[in-house]
């Protein structure tokens, strides 16, 4: 990020905040400015920078004894204290320190239930800045708040949700901070990014571009991602300074647990009625040259499909054998023998799609939670779910990260992508240590579909590896 300079500037700097970006004031037009990220700017003749390069500006200034006037930053040190003594697990500790020792900027990779948040207030507390926290969902962005104002007793701020309060600590959403952060870019001095395998993109990476945080810390338990995109990370937020992975923290720090696979097979007709859908697909996607596995695949089927009644008929069959292998009538079965065996266990029910929620909401009496499930009305199933009012609870996949359900024991996967991040999520909702809670996994594919594929692509991680079945 950071590149050497061969010229000072020609006078003394000074650094201004302006929506977003640093300017540097001092240069003067025709002049050079090898401050590391600065360029001129033609359209207002002035040196600029995105805000990421705060730090390094700075540091170079100071290691080369260059006078500098800093009116960009609008914080100061903040000392932050922990108001209730809790005990750091190992794994918690040697994560601060390798953060701290990076500089205070990197990011923590650990397993969903391992305390990441108590990580994190570790971190607020370490660095002594005002803190910006970064959460995906408006639920989490509520979770957040409750936990930092028990944590350091302060009333934490709120951008996001229909709240607009800046305080010394801060909690928002990545759609509120990259629409806001030409605003409040310069107030932090470090920022939590949540679930930071969000953050890389064109529009969710302006939360931290356009930011002047010098402290920088993300946490996730899957930062690698289908895109590729995870590879800004570093300079978004900076390197992977830490990670642990679920095999190496099961049974001391996580529930243990097995994951068990279950067939579920087509009648005879669904079998025909699936060969004969696939085939009209497949025979479309080969006659038009189209490449399912290119990045663009999708895109140019749904062009195609619909400019001929062949394309609209190959459209139909693709959703008609896609229905049968992840919503086929034997899953359902399965699952119902499934919930006689856990009886009085505390299950998660996962899908792929509201659809087939709905539908067992139906038949097995069991309330759910969709994108559609209001948040009063969430937070008071997840409050039953964890009381045991309520043993069982559907979703499709709004429950795959940010929950905290500890009672959970049994987590069913129905139907899914093939995206190892989603698979590891799942299991991680069940993994929550509990007194001497055994977890298991169930995942259904029907025998014989294209699930079969799917659940290899998405069980390629080593949580799978060697777990017991």
């Amino acid at each position: 990020m950071e590149t050497e300079a061969k010229t000072a500037p020609n006078a003394t700097p000074r650094l201004l905040f302006d929506g977003g970006t640093l300017v540097v004031v001092g240069p003067r037009a025709g002049e050079t400015c090898d401050l590391p990220g600065v360029k001129l700017d033609p359209r207002t003749s002035q040196f600029r920078a995105e805000g990421v390069w705060y730090r390094p500006i700075v540091e170079y200034l100071r290691k080369n004894k260059i006078a500098y006037v800093d009116e960009a930053r609008a914080y100061d040190p903040t000392p932050w204290k922990l108001q209730a003594a809790k005990q750091a697990f190992p794994h918690q500790v040697e994560g601060l320190k390798a953060w701290w020792d990076a500089g205070g900027r990197g990011v923590v990779v650990l397993p969903t239930g391992t305390g990441k948040t108590h990580l994190a207030n570790l971190a607020i507390e370490r660095a002594g800045r005002p803190t910006l926290v970064v959460t995906p969902t408006i639920d989490l962005m509520n979770q957040w708040y409750d936990e930092l104002a028990l944590a350091f007793g302060v009333e934490a701020g709120l951008l996001g949700g229909g709240y607009y309060e800046i305080k010394p600590i801060t909690v928002t959403t990545y759609d509120s901070a990259y629409l806001n952060m030409d605003r409040v870019g310069n107030r932090f001095g470090l920022i939590v990014f949540d679930e930071c395998h969000h953050l890389p993109g064109p529009t969710y990476g302006l939360a931290a571009a356009c930011a002047i945080a010098p402290y920088r810390l993300g946490l996730t338990a899957t930062p690698e991602r289908a895109d590729n995109a995870h590879r800004l990370l570093e300079q978004l937020i900076g390197p992977i300074v830490y990670r642990r992975e679920i095999t190496q923290l099961r049974g001391d720090y996580l529930a243990d647990y097995t994951v068990t696979t279950l067939l579920a097979h087509l009648t005879e007709e669904e079998r025909l009625r699936y060969d004969r859908a696939r085939e009209i697909y497949r025979t479309f996607v080969r006659d038009s040259g189209i490449d399912m596995r290119k990045p663009n695949g999708w895109a140019q089927f749904l062009y195609l499909a619909f400019r001929s009644p062949y394309g609209r008929e190959a459209f139909n069959a693709y959703r008609e054998q896609r229905e049968l292998a992840l919503a086929a009538p034997a899953k359902l079965n399965l699952l119902a023998r499934l919930l006689d065996r856990h009886n009085g266990d505390r299950v998660l029910i996962f899908t792929h799609d509201n659809a087939t929620v709905y539908t067992i909401s139906r038949r097995f009496l069991v309330p759910v939670i969709t994108h559609q499930t209001k948040t009063k009305e969430r937070r008071d199933i997840l409050l039953k779910f964890n009381s045991g009012l309520y043993p069982v609870v559907a979703t499709s996949r709004v429950l795959n990260e940010g929950v905290n359900v500890p009672e959970a024991n049994v987590a069913v996967v129905l139907s899914g992508s093939g995206s190892v991040r989603e698979h590891v999520q799942r299991l991680g909702r069940v993994l929550r240590k509990s007194g001497d809670k055994e977890a298991v996994l169930y995942e259904v594919i029907t025998q014989g579909t294209v699930e079969e594929f799917t659940s290899n692509r998405r069980r390629k991680h080593d949580a799978y590896d060697g777990a017991p079945e």
